[in-house]
């Protein structure tokens, strides 16, 4: 048996080829239920007026070939185009400037990873190089960065403590730190933990998992880098106290270090702490002269490498080591060193930090890219740039480099100062082997206060994202809320495991915003073809006899029972209770029909056994009988409509409360993709209204091919010559049964 074609206003439309009514406007996504005649679903295959004609596959060919090379070697495409005139003085100006940076950054950023001095020029010479080829952002300044070396100097203190490498002197009970074979050991593990997070950021490129860092928000992000400059702060305390404390890891460890320098604070050296103080105020000072006179100086002071000259000579001078026991850099070796393989054996241990290394390192460098792309007008490969910074590591990771990553301070520097392409990171390069093959060795005696000082000037940007509190609390809580717990989190668990806590935190928000989305009925808005949530918009007004309900998120096994319930709750009827009680009613009735069958057939059968068969007999005779024997027993003929079905019984007649709507709409407009879950209960749906003679529809659905897939679950049926979902399921492209008269009552397929 056919089931019955819906009804339509007037007359249905015709339909076109792609099965839409000809001339009926299409919904687009995202504009959620327009007009009477756009309760329409997608035609084709996922595409607007039909499917989209599927690509070529590729060949190989010469074209191919190229477009690779120029895709992995963005410099091929550019460095031709290059503008010499007009771009050269000011990259090399700017490339200069940020060179000059790069070297008191490099030694104070070495420090805080605890590794030789020596591994921050060689971090700001190789991967600063080799992105020159790869690189696809013009202005960022890639090379050290201090959240990523603190990062690193947490896993080094951790698995390569100095008390693993304390000897005796002179047999005695006397010990101290074997500076040189802890520095090795150290430099063999970060290189492992560099070359680990090229490999993660190179796969993630070429596998195009760019979008791998939509998953660390801005407030995240934020929030970690708060924390991580906490961190450094309180891991540069001892330098500029002079003190000498344990070296601690896990979760705690910020606390541990802090409460240990603040009982030693009484063994203060103070030639150090006055060294410290004199070089952070004049830092400070010069910095904010520099930030306030920007625009008429051509380019910043150098304050950081005139402090570094001025405390080495000064060191040098009056040999502040042996008078007053300032702790100085050491010998820093001159020239390069050839590349070397590092050691397997702390794969498994360092696997997991060199992942969070790699992610978070390509998170700022990503975020500062597009800022200067989206300013200056070009763009940036977020794939691309993952593979250029994971070959920087991965091939600097051979030669004693830690990982590295962008440099706000240094940005905006070669931006300012008049960068304009990957050129200026290139000079900066060469500045910085000026520096290793001349010049290096002459810092031996530079204070480690000095380093200090310039590290903890520098995290004035990062503290100055505590004003996030105040503008997140106005814009949005659940952003204020993911920022606090990340914050916390990084202080409490250290920075590996506050970084998984804080995603993972992060998720569950996302989870519980599509848990509890808004739930509307949506009314039309007079006199137009929009539609509008009916409890904000004032003037959007219900269609008669039909309920459209809308959810701000998509359905899935998570939320569907909600939206199930939010559903009934909108309609304005209990719709469990009255199905309850239609079961009570027809169970009642069942049994009165019964009771009635049963009283028939006793009719039946008496009526049966006193119809028995007469001789024939003459009239008189008949009479006669019919005188003695009394009044006989009428026979009474059953007709064949009193043998077919009964009627099946509806609210009216069963005399119980009718909905004061007859048909629902349910706008998936929203809907990304549907599971299993989801299916059952929207079954679920359509037989809990059909049960109180409600039909349902499905409006603005964008995951045909999805709904088709599940389809098994649902059973099929057929209308107008479509595949269709039973229950009021209406097939893609067909029209939507409208709202009848008033008095008139429709039902659908």
């Amino acid at each position: 048996m056919q089931p019955k074609a819906p009804l339509c206003l007037a007359t249905a439309p015709a339909l076109g080829r792609d099965g839409s009514p000809e001339g009926a406007p299409r919904t687009r996504e995202g504009d959620g239920v327009r007009g009477s005649r756009q309760f329409l679903g997608r035609a084709g295959g996922g595409h607007w007026g039909g499917s989209a004609p599927a690509p070529s596959p590729g060949r190989c060919s010469a074209s191919t070939a190229k477009s690779l090379l120029f895709r992995f070697l963005p410099i091929l495409r550019w460095l031709p185009r290059y503008p010499v005139k007009d771009w050269l003085l000011g990259d090399i100006a700017s490339g200069f400037s940020v060179g000059i940076m790069h070297l008191p950054q490099g030694l104070a950023y070495a420090l805080l990873a605890g590794l030789p001095p020596v591994t921050g020029l060689y971090s700001s010479f190789y991967p600063v190089f080799l992105y020159f080829f790869f690189g696809t952002s013009r202005h960022n300044s890639v090379g050290p960065f201090a959240v990523i070396s603190v990062m690193i100097g947490s896993v080094t203190e951790s698995l390569l403590p100095s008390e693993d490498f304390l000897v005796s002197v002179d047999g005695g009970n006397t010990t101290i730190v074997d500076e040189k074979a802890r520095d090795a050991a150290r430099v063999d593990l970060v290189a492992t933990i560099t070359i680990l997070s090229g490999i993660f950021q190179v796969a993630l490129g070429l596998l195009q998992f760019g979008f791998v860092v939509t998953y660390l928000s801005d407030p995240l992000v934020r929030g970690y880098t708060t924390a991580a400059s906490v961190h450094v702060l309180i891991s540069q305390l001892k330098n500029v106290f002079g003190v000498s404390v344990g070296e601690y890891s896990g979760p705690l460890s910020l606390f541990k270090t802090f409460i240990e320098i603040c009982k030693k604070l009484p063994q203060t050296n103070v030639g150090t702490l006055v060294t410290s103080i004199i070089a952070m105020l004049a830092i400070f000072i010069v910095k904010e002269l520099n930030h306030k006179f920007s625009s008429k100086l051509p380019m910043p002071i150098p304050i950081e490498l005139i402090t570094i000259i001025i405390s080495t000579g000064i060191s040098y001078g009056v040999n502040l080591k042996s008078k007053f026991g300032i702790s100085v850099v050491g010998d820093i070796p001159s020239g390069l060193k050839p590349p070397t393989l590092p050691s397997t054996t702390y794969f498994g241990q360092v696997v997991g930090n060199a992942f969070a290394i790699a992610i978070v390192g390509y998170a700022i460098c990503i975020s500062l890219g597009k800022i200067f792309a989206l300013k200056h007008g070009y763009k940036v490969d977020s794939n691309q740039e993952l593979i250029a910074l994971g070959l920087s590591n991965f091939l600097g990771g051979f030669f004693e480099c830690f990982a590295i990553s962008c440099s706000m301070s240094r940005s905006l520097v070669q931006e300012g100062t008049g960068g304009n392409s990957q050129v200026a990171g290139v000079i900066s390069s060469l500045v910085i082997l000026v520096t290793i093959l001349k010049i290096g060795e002459l810092f031996r005696d530079l204070p480690k206060a000095i380093l200090s000082a310039i590290i903890i000037v520098n995290l004035k940007g990062m503290f100055k994202q505590f004003s996030d509190f105040s503008m997140l609390w106005k814009s949005n809580r659940v952003d204020l809320m993911i920022w606090i717990v990340t914050f916390v989190a990084t202080l409490l668990l250290n920075l590996d495991i506050g970084l998984a806590a804080s995603v993972a935190f992060a998720l569950l928000t996302v989870i519980f915003r599509t848990q509890l989305p808004h739930y509307s009925l949506l009314g039309r808005i007079p006199d137009t073809e929009v539609y509008k949530d009916v409890a904000e918009y004032q003037k959007a007004l219900e269609v008669p006899g039909v309920k459209i309900f809308r959810s701000s998120s998509t359905l899935y096994f998570a939320n569907v029972e909600m939206y199930a319930e939010a559903l009934k709750k909108k309609s304005g009827i209990n719709v469990d209770r009255l199905i309850e009680k239609k079961k009570k009613a027809l169970k009642k009735l069942k049994k009165q029909q019964k009771k009635a069958e049963k009283e028939k057939a006793k009719r039946k059968k008496g009526a049966t056994s006193t119809h028995m068969v007469k001789p024939c007999l003459p009239p008189s005779l008949q009479d006669m009988e019919a005188e003695c024997n009394g009044p006989g027993v009428a026979v009474i003929e059953l007709s064949g409509e009193e043998n077919s079905a009964p009627a099946e019984p509806t609210l009216r007649s069963l005399g119980l409360p009718q909905p004061d709507f007859h048909a629902v709409i349910l706008d998936f407009s929203s809907l990304n993709f549907v599971d299993t879950v989801s299916i059952k209960i929207v079954k679920n749906i359509f037989r809990d209204f059909h049960e109180i003679e409600v039909d349902v529809f499905v409006a603005s659905c964008p995951g045909e091919e999805t709904l088709r897939s599940c389809q098994p679950l649902l059973g099929t049926a057929t209308l107008l010559g479509h595949s269709c979902w039973p229950q009021g399921f209406c097939p893609l492209g067909a029209p939507i049964p409208l709202p009848a008269p008033p008095g008139a009552r429709t039902r659908g397929p």
